[in-house]
């Protein structure tokens, strides 16, 4: 259980980590900006399921989290693989 203020203060600064990663793939030069800004908007949100998970106090949300995590781990990879042209 976190205060209102903390997880105000937190979903702030993820909702400023958003607009940077949005103006990153908006304004990025190459396809693996916009990537990892894209990876970082995921991440983003599952750091407010998390805080809303702790704020309502939902027992779920770390499973959530750990399969969204694992998702979002093999979808990096495989943009990865996607720019590299799918060499090794």
């Amino acid at each position: 259980m976190i205060s209102t203020v903390i997880a105000v203060i937190v979903l702030a600064l993820l909702a400023v980590s958003v607009v940077l990663a949005v103006v990153r793939i908006v304004q990025g030069p190459t396809a693996a900006d916009s990537a990892v800004a894209g990876d970082l908007i995921f991440f983003a949100f599952i750091g407010v399921v998390a805080v809303f998970g702790l704020l309502f106090s939902i027992e779920a949300v770390i499973d959530i989290i750990l399969v969204a995590a694992i998702l979002g781990f093999l979808s990096i990879l495989s943009l990865a693989r996607l720019l590299q042209g799918g060499q090794r």
